[in-house]
């Protein structure tokens, strides 16, 4: 039985995990559940699991949890701030942690799982993105065990030889990262000048929350996903190649010096990596449909268009840059994402921001966490200023 903390429980990967853990009871249990302020969907899905802890993001927040988690006479103790999820991420009584939690908001918490050496699902490819060097020594020194859970490096890690990371011959040529292309694939930049927020987060293929819609219509969510990549597998920005794929059928593919190439494919749904993950080594059922190929008949590919989707070229450079500049990357792109979601930039207007606020900030390694968290803030109070000259 694994004892399971979710950090994120309210979102889509959060709602997924739980549907996947209540197919097997005999198997996994929840330890703790998480949500920032989604108190209502928290209490109920603490009634279905009955957690040890729910952690909210403020006191308030967690006495509205708590009235309700008594009304319903669920044990469920409502815990709230930083300290709380670092705290049942760490937790001696937690085998596995799903990171789930959307942003620069998880890297402390995961990287507090990841030193009491927990068993890592990583959806928050932030903390990767923004602490990436920091991240994976920690991972090394206390000998957890990482596990992807996007669908493009889960697949990627099941396309990988056994022995990868362990043996230096071991084939691989390149890492093939797939992309839909979001809902604007075609679109010139003229097109996409007009863009609405509820047009963003129409994603074609997969049910998202907002910021990562939004994410995936610029692929800006491509790029952070790219220099996560870098980090999982250790291999440099050259070494990764994105392909567009509007079906998402084929998840990532690597490609190995014989000629051959390894494709991981299954339905567009993330219970998929999700079970993967859970279960490392083995499987077991995930509640998705059998792929039906007769059905989907034809699998297309194509190249990114860099020009109209300036996002890929951006992190492409921060990648290569290295040091903070992911960091400061990431950070202005979560307050541009923001801002056009609340309508107060146009959707192109992302891209130049993020791009603006990466070639104004200092880029250097960072050598600790508070470091990189200074990094961040400073990106976001600059990338912020920005925003406000352009609404005058």
């Amino acid at each position: 039985m694994q004892m399971i903390s979710l950090l994120g429980a309210t979102g889509s990967i959060g709602v997924s995990t739980l549907d996947v853990i209540a197919r097997h009871p005999d198997k996994y249990a929840i330890y703790a559940l998480t949500a920032y302020t989604q108190v209502d969907k928290l209490a109920e899905q603490c009634q279905q699991f009955n957690p040890k802890f729910a952690v909210v993001g403020d006191a308030v927040s967690a006495e509205r949890l708590q009235v309700k988690l008594r009304a319903c006479g669920c044990d469920t103790e409502a815990l709230y701030g930083l300290e709380a999820l670092c705290q049942v991420a760490s937790d001696a009584a937690v085998d596995t942690v799903m990171a789930a939690i959307v942003g620069a908001a998880g890297l402390v918490p995961t990287l507090a799982a990841v030193k009491a050496g927990k068993k890592i699902l990583l959806a928050n490819k932030e903390a990767l993105v923004m602490a990436g060097g920091l991240f994976m020594q920690a991972v090394a020194d206390s000998g957890s065990v990482l596990l992807p859970i996007d669908s493009e490096h889960n697949a990627i890690f099941q396309c990988l030889p056994s022995d990868y990371g362990r043996s230096a011959d071991n084939g691989v040529k390149k890492l093939l990262l797939s992309a839909s292309g979001g809902p604007f694939r075609g679109w010139t930049l003229e097109q996409m000048q007009r863009v609405t927020p509820d047009q963003a987060c129409a994603h074609p293929n997969w049910s998202m929350g907002r910021k990562i819609s939004v994410d995936s219509a610029t692929l800006m969510n491509k790029g952070l996903e790219l220099i996560e990549a870098c980090w999982l597998f250790a291999v440099p920005e050259r070494s990764i190649d994105v392909i567009v794929h509007p079906q998402s059928i084929i998840h990532s593919l690597v490609q190995y010096s014989d000629g051959s190439v390894l494709a991981q494919l299954g339905n567009p749904d993330m219970r998929t990596p999700i079970a993967h993950a859970l279960a490392w080594p083995q499987r077991i059922d995930s509640g998705v449909a059998n792929l039906d190929l007769f059905n989907i008949a034809r699998l297309d590919f194509e190249q990114p268009d860099m020009q109209a989707f300036p996002s890929l070229a951006i992190a492409r450079a921060a990648a290569q840059a290295g040091a903070n500049a992911a960091a400061i990357m990431n950070a202005a792109n979560e307050v541009a994402v923001q801002a056009f979601l609340d309508q107060r930039i146009g959707f192109t207007q992302i891209a130049e921001i993020v791009e603006q606020t990466l070639n104004n900030q200092t880029v250097c390694e960072p050598e600790s966490l508070e470091a990189v968290q200074e990094s961040d803030s400073e990106a976001r109070l600059y990338s912020s200023t920005l925003i406000k000259s352009l609404e005058k």
